[in-house]
């Protein structure tokens, strides 16, 4: 994987978040609220989240079956902790790559591109749930009263992501019904523009389109939907358990709305792993409830840590049982072409 300008930008955004989170921050009094933590509980929600990439993988099984037929569990697994540890360890979010790459050297029958379009339908799924459910923790009658987020008041703010997720899903059922007249306007648009791109541009909106076969039918649709809303309702539980083991006293709805705020932080540009990124928006997130903000900031750093470990580890060992390099993930969205 090369290092670019968005390399460098992420790593500088990720060192800037990371200095304003613990800008001023007694480090030893972060360090005492994590000592004092209950570790058992800690160590456990962090266990508890790293059983969301199993979940991910049965999900993803359900997204290519259109395409691929039913997979075994066993690679989609193994790719799906790969793609988590190459995100942890190396810049410009190539895990998904890497994650559409393993699947493919251990299940041959599923083509590179088939299997990035059914990562851009996973990614479209979790926008739609974590948005829902981030909305809906903004209608718990214990969210902090008087609160405005990003300047609008709550009812205004849920009002309006419940209809981006209308809209989100009718324009994904208008693409799957007429795609060719998306595939047409791209190509309108790119001979304008930058013509050069007009041919992989199309092959690449054939292939979203394709992808997209989860959602032709309600029974799959219904599954996928199940199956992510399941992936964050643990995740939320196991940053709820955290808080709890760190002492930070807020509703299960807490949790709710904090990883909707880490789900939108985490897609901007960040060093691998997202640290900075993490940290910052969990400081923000839990000031929201009033939350002290050393005490936010332990509970981050000893979370992220711990939750960091497992699946790097784990997918490190299935990277190298592949026998692959990250040369060669790099060189996969290559091969369709030639």
């Amino acid at each position: 994987m090369r290092f670019d300008w968005r390399s460098a930008l992420g790593l500088a955004l990720s060192a800037l978040l990371l200095w304003w989170t613990l800008r001023g921050e007694p480090l030893g009094e972060v360090w005492a609220a994590v000592a004092r933590s209950n570790w058992a509980l800690l160590l456990f929600a962090t266990a508890l989240g790293t059983t969301i990439f199993p979940i991910r993988a049965r999900k993803w099984r359900t997204i290519l079956e259109p395409a691929a037929g039913v997979l075994p569990f066993g690679p989609l697994w193994r790719a799906t902790a790969i793609g988590m540890m190459v995100n942890n360890v190396v810049p410009a979010r190539a895990g998904e790559l890497a994650r559409a790459f393993a699947l493919t050297r251990e299940v041959p029958r599923v083509g590179f591109p088939a299997s990035l379009a059914s990562l851009a339908v996973d990614r479209v799924f979790d926008a739609i749930v974590l948005l829902l459910l981030m909305f809906g923790a903004l209608l718990d009658p214990a969210f902090p009263p008087g609160v405005r987020v990003w300047g609008q008041s709550v009812p205004m703010l849920a009002r309006g992501g419940a209809l981006m997720v209308v809209v989100l899903l009718v324009g994904l059922y208008v693409f799957i019904a007429v795609p060719h007249l998306f595939e047409a306007a791209f190509r309108a648009v790119a001979r304008r523009v930058l013509p050069r791109v007009e041919e992989a541009g199309a092959r690449a909106v054939r292939t979203f389109a394709d992808g997209l076969g989860a959602l032709r039918h309600p029974g799959r649709f219904a599954a996928v939907f199940g199956w992510t809303l399941v992936h964050w309702l643990v995740h939320a539980l196991a940053l709820w358990l955290g808080f709890v083991a760190i002492g930070i006293d807020v509703p299960f709805s807490a949790a709710l709305f904090l990883q909707g705020i880490l789900g939108i932080a985490v897609a901007i540009p960040s060093s691998p792993g997202f640290f900075g990124v993490f940290e910052g928006a969990a400081t923000v997130g839990l000031a929201v409830y009033g939350v002290d903000r050393t005490l936010a900031v332990s509970w981050a750093l000893a979370y992220h840590l711990l939750s960091f470990i497992p699946i790097t580890v784990m997918g490190a060992v299935y990277f190298a049982r592949l026998g692959v390099k990250l040369r060669d993930v790099a060189a996969a969205p290559a091969a369709p072409a030639a």
